[in-house]
Formats: C-alpha cells, structure tokens, sequence
C-alpha cells in the first residue's frame, strides 16, 4: 500500500499544512495510507483528532512519519544540513518529496535532494496549461494573499475605505493604488473595491487593463510600445527607458494615494523597485504601503522584509509570508492542489507511482529523480 506522510512545517515563518482533514479523508478513500506528524496542522487550526477521524495514523515525529514513506507531503520543503533541526537525512531513499521547494531561490538544496535519493517535484514551477489549473498553487496562495493585503491596509489606515455621508459631514473614499497585476493584484483590486475603495492599478503587461478595468478600477499606463509578458503569462524585465518612463507615472500616482500594495515579482530574481524614497517622501501623512513582494527583497527601496516599519510618516508593511495569517484557508487551498497533483503520479488503479516524465507537467516540476538532478534549468 502507498504510504503518504504529512510533515509538521519547521520553518518559523510557516503556518500551513500540506494536507488537511479533508484530502486526508479522500486520500484514504483511494487506498492509500497516510501518517500525519503529530501536530503538522495545529497552527492551521486543524487538530490531531481531525486528522484521526478522518483516518489517518498520527507520527509522534518527522522521523517516525518518514519511516517507509513512498511519498512526503510538505509546504516549503524539509529543513536542509546547515539547520540545527536538519530533516532531509531522514527521507528514505527513492521517496518522493512534494512541495513548493523554490529551487530559483534555494539552488544548494537540489544537489542535496539528489545525493539524498530523493525523488523531488517543485510544485509551484506547474505550467500554466488548462490541465493543471487544478495543481496551480501560484494561484490559489496569491489569490488569498491579494485579499490579505487589503485586510492589513486597512487594518493599518486610520481611516475607512468607503465615502460616508453622515450628519457631522462627508468622508471621502480611501484611494488605493495596486502595482502588479497578477493573481495577487486582481484580488486586491477586487477586495479593496468591495470594502468601497477607489481603486487603480499599473502592470507591465498590456493584457492586464482588460482585467484591471473589468473589475472597476481605472488602468495607469505608460506610454510605449513595449509589452513585458512572457508567453507563460508572467511578467519579464523591462527596458532601461521602459523603467524610467514606468517610474515617472508611478511616482505621480502614488502622491494621489493613501495606500499601495505593490505585487511585483519576477521568478528567480529580485523584486523590482517600484517606489523609491523619493515617492515615499512624497505620500500623505498616514499613508499605507503593503509589499507582498518582501519575500524577495521588496519592490519598496525602504522595505525591511519582515517588519512592519514607519519612514517619512509612512507606514510599510512588509511581511515575508503573508499567507501564515491565513493559515486555515490557504491550507485548505494548497492541501487540494497536492492532491490534484499526487493524483497525476499514480496508475490506473490510484494506488501506485507511475512517474510519467514525458508528462509536461511532471517535467516541469520534477528537479531531481534516481539519484540525479534532470530538470533542464537547473542541470549543470
């Protein structure tokens, strides 16, 4: 029988876990095992008697959970050798690991995983096809995250988002600038319109005014030809002229704001700087910033990743993984994006590994396998 084990997340900025009560339940409803590591869903508010009625066996450790594991079910992957609390010498060799490992980021560990014997698949690097929108953990976890931002604006702002008429006279509405389009973007774009927000958004790619203005918010362009999407749909670095014409216009609409949430990211590489000092020196009193983009440096030049600061009467808001203070949901999301993606990983019957990799999708996420490093980008 196929043994799935659930691993409690060890990395002090995580909250989430990779199965919840409910994949859990349909995992053991295809014939598989699955041993949970006592505690691995309390910080998502999932109890170790949720995880027994559903079935599954409770671990009193990583090591007891590993034991025989066929496949390891985590969020941001084992702790690595330079850890006191290091995780990966006790993954059985030929396992396989699931999880968003960020290899772009953490080259060092994929030679680890591989002289490991461990069979890893970076599941954040899923195409972007039809067929895998089920598996897209981008997705769902910025989708959650662009809603977030907005709660922590306005929990920040000292003032309400929408216009009030009252007898003691008018409030006008909260403006909100959202830099990056994306996933994260549109949501907070939409989140900040229903709390009643006047609402406006700059993106790189050209595509994205259809989307910005369908959600009612007013598209700020910058005059050129160029269009910086990738055919994946994702944004790509831009021309020198491209950056200075996009700063100017976002200089001028961050003055008009009361709070930006910034979004940009691009894989592999640092977060963009989209405002400046100087731009931050130029907002109202009071203002709000909120990086999401802080996990790779920060599209704020003032941001300190993983705080919460004040420069220039600006509050900054900057936390390195937001999606922790939305642990339950984002759980719930990602638990069945793993699934919809361990279901890809088995045969006919449902209960065994059949690694197809000339699947595109397994290609595109599988870093190491037998023992060897096989994804293209990262081969030496």
């Amino acid at each position: 029988m196929l043994r799935i084990a659930v691993l409690r997340e060890k990395h002090a900025d995580e909250s989430r876990v990779a199965a919840t009560p409910e994949t859990t339940r349909k995992m053991l409803e295809m014939g598989l095992k699955v041993v949970i590591e006592k505690d691995a869903g309390l910080a998502a508010h999932f109890s170790n008697d949720a995880y027994k009625d559903a079935g599954a066996e409770l671990a009193k450790d990583a090591t007891t959970a590993l034991k025989i594991a066929n496949v390891v079910l985590t969020v941001q992957g084992p702790l690595m050798p330079d850890d006191k609390a290091e995780e990966l010498s006790a993954f059985p060799e030929g396992c396989h690991l699931i999880g968003m490992l960020n290899p772009l980021i953490n080259l060092h560990t994929i030679p680890l995983y591989a002289k490991q014997g461990v069979n890893a698949f970076s599941i954040e690097l899923v195409p972007r096809i039809t067929r895998a929108q089920t598996m897209d953990v981008l997705s769902s976890q910025s989708n959650l995250a662009g809603y977030r931002a907005v709660i922590e604006a306005a929990a920040e702002y000292s003032h309400v988002f929408p216009m009030m008429m009252t007898a003691a006279g008018t409030i006008p509405p909260t403006r909100v600038l959202v830099l990056g389009a994306g996933v994260a973007g549109l949501q907070a774009i939409a989140t900040a319109r229903r709390l009643g927000a006047v609402v406006s958004a700059f993106d790189v790619r050209k595509a994205a005014k259809e989307q910005v203005e369908s959600l009612g918010a007013t598209f700020v362009e910058v005059e050129s030809i160029e269009d910086s999407e990738t055919k994946g749909g994702y944004a790509k670095e831009t021309t020198k002229q491209y950056q200075k014409l996009q700063a100017e216009k976002i200089h001028e609409h961050v003055k008009k704001n009361d709070i930006v949430i910034t979004t940009a990211l691009i894989p592999g590489k640092p977060s963009p700087i989209l405002i400046t000092e100087a731009m931050v020196k130029d907002m109202k009193p009071g203002s709000v910033i909120v990086d999401l983009a802080a996990v790779a440096g920060g599209n704020c030049a003032l941001t300190e990743p993983g705080k919460v600061i004040i420069k220039h009467q600006v509050k900054i808001i900057a936390h390195t993984n937001t999606l922790r203070r939305i642990a339950t949901d984002a759980s719930e999301l990602y638990a069945r994006n793993i699934l919809s993606f361990l279901k890809l990983l088995l045969d006919s019957s449902g209960t065994k590994l059949q690694i197809n990799r000339e699947d595109e999708i397994i290609s595109s996420t599988l870093l190491t396998y037998g023992g060897k490093i096989i994804h293209n980008t990262f081969k030496n």
